[in-house]
This record gives C-alpha cells, structure tokens and sequence, in this order.
C-alpha cells in the first residue's frame, strides 16, 4: 500500500483551509444611520443619561403596582412560553456544537438466515451470525458548514432571551397602564357618585324653589333628569372597572377577580425625573426589539454562509471496531471474531445541485428581509420616542389647562346657582350647562391625569426600558 509523506499530507490539508476561507463570510453589523432617529427638542438631542437607564424599582414609586409586576414576571404565561422557547433555542445550540464531535455508536445483534441448497452445498440450511460492535464517525468542517450552524445557533438563543425581554418590557409597560387606568376609573366612579349625590340634593332645593314661585315646576323636571344623567354613568363605569380588573388578573396568571390599588394621588404625582432620552444610537443597545432583530438578520446571515457551503465536499472519517462469528463461543476469540477498519472519503453533491442552489438562494433572500425587518424596527423605535415625548408634553400642556378650565366651571355653577335661587329671571337651562360642563370637564380632567402617566411609562418603554433589571434575572 502506499504511503505519502506527512509535508505532502499537511500542504493538501493547508491549501484546502485557504480555499475553505474564502467561501463563509465574517459577520458585521448592518450599518444604521441613526442620527435624527426621533424628533425631540433640542435640549435633549444631546443628553447621555436615558430614562431607559431608570430601574423599575426607581420608576414605578407605587408598592403594589411593583409588586403585580413581580408576581407577573414569575407567572405571566407569556412570560413562561418565552422561557421555554429560550430552554429550546439553548438546547438547539448545545446541539450544533456537538455536531464538531465524533459520532459513536454501538450495536449488538443476533441474526439468523436461511440458505439454499446452493449456498450451503447441502451442508447447512442455516446459520446463526453474532455481532457486537463500536463504530464511530467524524466529519472535518473544512469549509465552515458546521462553524456557520452553530454561530447561527448562538444568534437564535440570543434573538430567544431579547424576544423574552421584549415581552417583559411589553408587560411591564402593559400591567402598569392598566393599573393606573384601574385608578383613574376609581376617580371618575368617585366623581359621579359624589356628582349624583349633589344633584339629589338640589332636586329637593328646586321643589323647595318652585313652592316659593322662584322657579317653574320644568325647572324640578330638569333638576331630576341633570341627577338621572349622572347617575346613569356609574353602571359604565362599574362595568369597565370590573373588565379591566379581570383582564390584569388574567395578565397576573390569576382567576378573574378584585384588584387591589392605590389613590389617584399615585397617578397626579408630577415625575420629577428628567425627561432625557438620549442620543438615537443608544436604542442599538437598550431596546430588545432591535436587539432582536439584528440577531435574527445575523442568523440569517450564517444560515446563509451554511448553505453557500453545502455545495463543496464533505470529508468523513469513519471507523468501526468489534466482534462478529457463526458461533457465540468464538465471538470474543481475537483471531476469530476480532475485526476493525478506518475509512475517509469525499462526499461531493452532484445531482441536487439545483436544489442547493435554490437553497442559497432561498437564504439570500431570507437574509435580506431580516435585513429590511432590523431597518423597519429601528425607525418604529424612532417613532415610538418621538410620539411618546410629544404626547407627555402635550398631556402635561392639557393638565394646566384643565385646572385653569376647572376653576372657572366651578365659579360658574356656584354663580348661576346663586343667581337662579335669587333671581327669578335666571333661566335653569343656564345652571344645566355648567353643571354638565363641569361633570364633562372633571371626567376629561382625569383622563388628562391618566394620558399624561401612560406617556411617560410609553416613553420608557419606548426607550428600552422595562428589562434591565436583576431582580427578573432568571
């Protein structure tokens, strides 16, 4: 048998290596333009410190909405199938790198054949074979195919842990909206009970008017019908208080049932935090969304390289090692049953190179939508920012407009009220409007309060935040 020389052996096994490195591509990072991302004022453009960088703990201030958000992380079904599919993109990585390792297998097998007249010589009509035995095989990544799987392996785990905070991040920023529209409903039941109990009370003024002639017997209709009206907004209330209450059970992993919360002085408190959202670039890093996106065009990236590779030959060593004899007490028998071979090959596709060629191309494609999908995601980011700051400005805007518009619908229903119990000529259509003017006001009112506490955990969502947390390392 031949031999070659050891140089001869290593200047093949070099050149193969030089040519294998030009086949799979190095991963880069997609290059982002991110200057003017989202439209923000000029003194923020230039802040490093983000909300995002604000930790739960820091900016929800209210104990029990912290403590739904513990409860909701541990629990929350999203949460757990989030888990589970990190366990699986986990254990898909473990398993591409032990594609690297030799295969080994054993086998032990007991068969029996019947022969012919012609293969036995009329001798034997039967015969019973023993065998037991190891083989194993291993196969040389020469051109990356298996350094492309893992590295698109490792991409899909860490795609899996940013699609699990992504979720957190969307549950926080969810259960605490619901929380505190849970509380401003609390207010606005408040308000129309209270509401409703005062135009009671002025029905019996008004009966008390039209017996001293001060007021007509429409004017008590319209007093009944103003308490009515109040009155009939409580059930609506109620009812969404109860759906909002079993949606955040729900959220909770729990049976539908009561919420307990806190005051609507939770929801009026004035962050005193500085809004700074940071320069655009850091949305690369804080917001898992993007994270995500980028780690799925990098997988796409390497299943690319896996499948440019396939078209080149795959060399395999193979070798198996045990016993095999015609009769079980000279299985073990060295110079009986004993064998063993090694073998290495090339294995080269050649009829389903179209197929491969569709699959490369299959996975160019698919590496650009993830490409396109990464761009898309970032400058929704962008979006989300920008609509998030705008909208607490504008809330906040709304929020000193509307005391200033409360004050002056409280002055004039106490005044028209006045004017109707002294003077006869004062028409009650007038006392209606304000009243129902200041009803409208206060509700909306509110609903100012509640906008501008959604924006501001809109934007910190917006920004990334909702994640970084130890306490939710699991």
């Amino acid at each position: 048998m031949r031999t070659y020389p050891l140089y001869k052996t290593s200047l093949v096994l070099s050149f193969l290596f030089l040519v294998s490195c030009g086949i799979t591509k190095k991963y880069t990072k997609p290059e982002t333009e991110t200057k003017g991302l989202y439209r923000v004022e000029q003194q923020h453009k230039d802040s490093l410190q983000a909300l995002s960088a604000i930790p739960l703990e820091a900016f929800f201030t209210d104990s029990l909405l912290n403590s739904y958000i513990n409860e909701a992380l541990m629990e929350n079904y999203d949460m757990k199938i989030a888990l589970e599919r990190l366990q699986i993109a986990g254990a898909m990585f473990k398993k591409s790198k032990r594609a690297f390792l030799p295969t080994l297998q054993g086998n032990a097998s007991v068969a029996r054949s019947k022969l012919s007249f012609t293969q036995g010589y009329g001798l034997v009509d039967n015969v019973t074979q023993y065998d037991l035995s190891l083989s194993a095989s291993w196969e040389a990544d020469i051109w990356g195919r298996l350094n492309s799987a893992k590295r698109a392996r490792l991409a899909g785990l860490l795609r899996a842990e940013g699609a699990k905070q992504a979720i957190q991040s969307a549950l926080v920023a969810t259960i605490a909206t619901k929380y505190y529209q849970l509380i401003a409903l609390d207010e606005q039941l408040k308000v129309l009970k209270e509401t409703a109990d005062n135009r009671k009370s002025y029905v019996a003024t008004m009966k008390k008017l039209k017996q001293a002639n001060v007021v007509n017997g429409a004017a008590v209709v319209q007093s009944e019908a103003n308490q009515y009206q109040a009155e009939l907004g409580i059930p609506d209330v109620e009812r969404q208080i109860r759906e909002l209450e079993n949606e955040l059970s729900v959220l909770l992993a729990r049976k539908p049932g009561a919420i307990a919360r806190s005051s609507y002085a939770k929801i009026k408190e004035v962050e005193d935090m500085e809004l700074s959202v940071g320069v655009p670039s850091q949305l690369l890093l804080n917001r898992p969304d993007v994270l995500q996106s980028e780690l799925a065009y990098r997988e796409a990236f390497e299943i690319t390289n896996g499948a440019r590779a396939s078209f080149y030959p795959s060399f395999t060593i193979t070798g198996a090692a045990g016993f095999s004899s015609f009769e079980f007490d000279d299985l073990f028998k060295e110079n009986v049953g004993l064998f063993a071979n090694v073998a290495g090959g090339l294995l080269q596709p050649i009829l389903n190179r179209g197929a491969l060629k569709a699959n490369l191309e299959v996975a160019k494609s698919e590496q650009q939508i993830a490409y396109y999908t990464f761009e898309q995601i970032l400058l929704t980011a962008g979006q989300e920012v920008s609509d998030a700051l705008f909208a607490y400005q504008q809330a906040d805007i709304k929020c000193e407009k509307r005391s200033k518009q409360l004050e002056a619908l409280n002055k004039s229903v106490s005044y028209t009220k006045r004017l109707l119990e002294y003077n006869s000529q004062t028409n009650y259509i007038d006392v209606l409007t304000s009243e129902q003017n200041l009803l409208s006001a206060e509700m909306q009112g509110i609903m100012d309060v509640l906008e501008r506490k959604v924006s501001i955990i809109n934007l910190y969502r917006a920004l990334g935040g909702g994640w970084k947390n130890p306490r939710n390392d699991r």
